[in-house]
């Protein structure tokens, strides 16, 4: 059973230290119990860093359209009962499961701040600047801020399909982006600039080798990257090679419909 001490511990091994800027991406069903549980986690994140932040992405407020943009990685019409199911946005919505326990713990911090995006919202402890330079047409711009702010991302029991850092990179490197729509209280919203798949990201891990920092707590491997220098690394291997970090399903429009643009870019 692990507890706040050994968070602590971990994150200095990383070179985490006070005032750092960290972004993170977790999955914390693999480590089993911890004294404490999800709060002694953030605790550690929040006494180590200067900046926290994590994705609080909430696809549940999601509509899928009878018709729209053609090209756009999906097909219209087919989410009648997904529709149906869809929820309100508004400002405490709890993020979506798949973004993990410690993101929606980080969401309803007395002191945390949410960006306001009805898909793809960012929470935050000491990150005011980078949430609100979130806009409904930029939706990554916090990942942006916090790469200009020499910020770290820190995967903790998750893998790289987790990593929203590599969605910028996609942008940097002028990978399509799609429109996609929400539910809100004040109707349907449009949403452009909304990323691709992300189940093709693991296959940058090699790449990663000479700037990852790696820490074990018990079986699991925590890893750190400077957000900066991944950002650079991952957008650079998509100019030299369009189908970088794409996945290999034939069913998936999203990885399709990039493939597809980048033929007529070609």
């Amino acid at each position: 059973m692990f507890n706040y001490r050994d968070f602590i511990r971990v994150l200095r091994d990383l070179g985490l230290a006070q005032g750092s800027r960290i972004l993170i991406h977790a999955r914390l069903a693999s480590l089993g119990e911890v004294t404490g549980g999800t709060q002694a986690v953030l605790g550690a994140f929040l006494a180590v860093g200067e900046t926290v932040v994590a994705p609080t992405f909430t696809f549940s407020a999601m509509i899928t359209p009878d018709v729209g943009p053609s090209d756009n990685g999906m097909e219209y019409g087919s989410a009648g009962d997904r529709n149906s199911a869809a929820q309100f946005y508004r400002a405490d919505l709890p993020a979506d499961p798949e973004m993990g326990s410690l993101a929606e713990a980080l969401r309803q911090a007395p002191q945390a701040v949410r960006s306001n995006h009805p898909l793809l919202s960012f929470a935050g402890v000491g990150a005011d600047e980078v949430l609100t330079s979130q806009t409904l047409e930029d939706p990554l711009a916090p990942i942006a801020a916090l790469a200009s702010a020499d910020a770290d991302v820190v995967l903790l029991g998750a893998d790289h399909t987790a990593n929203v850092s590599l969605h910028y990179a996609e942008k940097l490197a002028g990978r399509r982006q799609f429109v996609r729509w929400a539910l809100t209280p004040a109707g349907v919203i449009e949403c452009p600039g909304i990323p691709g798949c992300a189940d093709g990201f693991p296959a940058i891990a090699g790449r990663l080798e000479g700037i990852v920092r790696r820490a074990t707590l018990g079986p699991v491997t925590i890893e750190s990257y400077p957000l900066r220098d991944l950002v650079h690394t991952a957008a650079g291997w998509i100019r030299m090679d369009p189908e970088a970090l794409l996945c290999g399903r034939q069913s998936c429009a999203r990885c399709a419909a990039v493939r597809a643009s980048a033929v007529k870019e070609s």
